[in-house]
């Protein structure tokens, strides 16, 4: 049966980091989905050029050896590429002879583009004839949390990508900031004060180690939501 992806999302309000991410319904390796399938959850979407690519497939591969990972941070994997249903089923088995690998994820067949428009994500490198090499991390109440995007020749770094994914959960459970290259079980950075007042409190109390008013370092707090907690460190 037929099944054409949809959206209700106005093209001319491309998505950006804190806004709700655009609707989407698209048939998949796994069947139809839509965005709401993925609301209460997190989403990695995961957009490539084209199937039987050899950056993209070792980027699947990788994403496959860390998917345990991904899920234990509560992150639904989805990848995105132009190519059909038939494109995609051919290449996935391709890699389960070829690598031994079975991918777990769905990919959507955007082969009306129409999806890749409203993201933003169709590739100035190839004439908006695919996708570009692009990584939304989008939240469970379905706002867009980071945008990454890569040169078509240039893979990916699943692991900075997980970092990143920790590094937005550790912040928003921690009400705190990371410093550049955060890895879990590091300290975090307090937010910057927000009067005079806490400026000159935070120095003389306890709680932050400063190295001045604005640069004062905390230790994570013990968390014990089931979701991701950086209090344990990564072995």
């Amino acid at each position: 049966m037929s099944f054409e992806n949809e959206t209700s999302y106005d093209i001319n309000n491309l998505p950006s980091i804190g806004q709700q991410a655009p609707h989407f319904k698209g048939l998949s390796t796994q069947g139809d989905i839509t965005l709401d399938d993925y609301k209460g959850q997190w989403m990695l979407l995961f957009a490539y050029p084209y199937d039987f690519s050899p950056v993209s497939t070792s980027e699947f591969i990788t994403l496959q050896e860390n998917y345990e990972e991904l899920k234990d941070l509560q992150i639904s994997v989805v990848g995105l590429s132009v190519d059909s249903i038939a494109s995609h089923i051919a290449w996935l088995t391709s890699i389960e002879s070829s690598f031994n690998t079975n991918i777990e994820f769905p990919l959507i067949a955007d082969s009306s583009k129409q999806i890749s428009k409203n993201y933003g994500i169709l590739s100035k490198e190839d004439d908006n004839q695919s996708a570009t090499r692009a990584v939304l991390i989008i939240d469970d109440n379905l706002v867009v949390r980071s945008i990454m995007y890569y040169p078509a020749a240039i893979g990916r770094n699943v692991k900075e990508i997980i970092r990143m994914v920790k590094a937005i959960k550790t912040s928003d459970e921690n009400d705190a900031i990371t410093p550049e290259n955060w890895q879990p079980g590091e300290k975090v950075l307090a937010l910057p004060p927000s009067n005079v007042k806490d400026a000159k409190g935070r120095v003389k109390g306890d709680n932050y180690k400063c190295k001045t008013w604005y640069y004062c370092e905390k230790d994570i707090e013990h968390k014990t939501k089931k979701i991701y907690n950086a209090f344990l460190q990564d072995e």
